[in-house]
């Protein structure tokens, strides 16, 4: 049953990711985008990582396609503004393609070998483990990067307020 929703959850993944790059509306892109990373979530709980799973669906669907959207509306895109193509970016997409061809076969073929929702650690992904992780070994790190967080906040609010004193 499980590995049934896996497969479901996965199509419905591939398959808003594709609306995402194809859809010609970039407010609805973004909002394909959204549908693709709740997927993405219910796909952390299958595999039993309900923090992964909430920290997706709270940040990521959350606070950054709000960003986005915010952001789409405020640049007003029109044909105008929009950049043109040359076959250079063209030739470089085709490039990006066959890799993921390449890697989509290759994960083919890995999952043939082995299921997909076996875990040889029942506890792995709990929030207790991602506790003792963070704030064990990777406590440096974990800091540094708030302190990294914090800096570009307070540096995106002081570029803010210097377009406004210009303005």
């Amino acid at each position: 049953m499980s590995t049934q929703v896996f497969y479901f959850v996965a199509t419905l993944s591939i398959i808003f990711s594709l609306m995402v790059i194809f859809a010609k509306n970039p407010i609805h892109s973004v909002l394909y985008l959204i549908l693709t990373f709740f997927t993405f979530t219910v796909h952390y709980v299958l595999l039993n990582a309900q923090f992964l799973a909430v920290v997706n669906f709270i940040v990521y669907m959350g606070a950054i396609m709000v960003l986005f959207l915010f952001v789409l509306m405020l640049l007003n895109l029109n044909k105008e503004t929009e950049p043109s193509k040359s076959p250079l970016i063209k030739i470089v997409g085709v490039i990006a393609g066959g890799c993921l061809i390449v890697t989509l076969i290759g994960s083919l073929k890995a999952a043939s070998i082995s299921s997909p929702l076996i875990l040889k650690n029942p506890g792995l992904g709990l929030v207790e483990n991602l506790g003792k992780e963070l704030f064990g070994p990777f406590l440096l790190p974990f800091e540094l990067s708030s302190l990294l967080l914090l800096a570009a906040m307070v540096g995106a609010v002081l570029l803010s307020k210097r377009d406004e004193v210009e303005a």
